[in-house]
């Protein structure tokens, strides 16, 4: 067999041998897709669910002549709106601790008694309020980060 003929055969089962193996990744990563939106469809209903319960409860709280107080936020988003100047060194030891180290920076804050004594102190510093789920997840998916385990 000539040489040429050896080397022609060569690439085409290297070429072959590539094709399989970039087949069995997109099966791979066709399966993980096939997860995580199966996920996204759990918590969408599971949301849906909650939000269809809130309205449930209002309308039954107001049938019976009462009022419905829904539950207290669990989440705040604090955006830093001033600078540093003329700052007391507890203020900025405070945006330090909620990591608004500069302007127009923002996080999410759990809402705590802690968190919110917190706010209260660097409340001409900052502007925040309670996110719904769309805001939530556009800050996210566009700008966000997680830290998990300090990592």
């Amino acid at each position: 067999m000539p040489e040429t003929q050896k080397r022609k055969n060569f690439t085409q089962l290297k070429i072959k041998r590539l094709r399989k193996k970039f087949a069995q990744k997109m099966l791979r990563k066709a399966g993980r897709r096939k997860l995580i939106y199966e996920e996204a469809k759990y918590y969408h209903k599971e949301y849906r669910q909650m939000h269809r319960t809130k309205i449930r409860l209002a309308r039954m709280a107001q049938k019976a002549g009462n009022f419905y107080v829904p539950a207290e936020p669990k989440l705040a988003f604090v955006v830093r709106i001033r600078g540093i100047n003329s700052v007391s060194p507890e203020v900025l030891k405070v945006l330090q601790l909620l990591h608004l180290r500069q302007i127009f920076s923002g996080t999410l804050v759990k809402h705590s008694k802690a968190s919110f004594n917190m706010l209260r102190i660097v409340e001409p510093y900052t502007a925040w309020g309670y996110p719904n789920l769309k805001s939530v997840n556009a800050l996210i998916y566009k700008l966000g980060y997680v830290k998990i385990n300090k990592k």
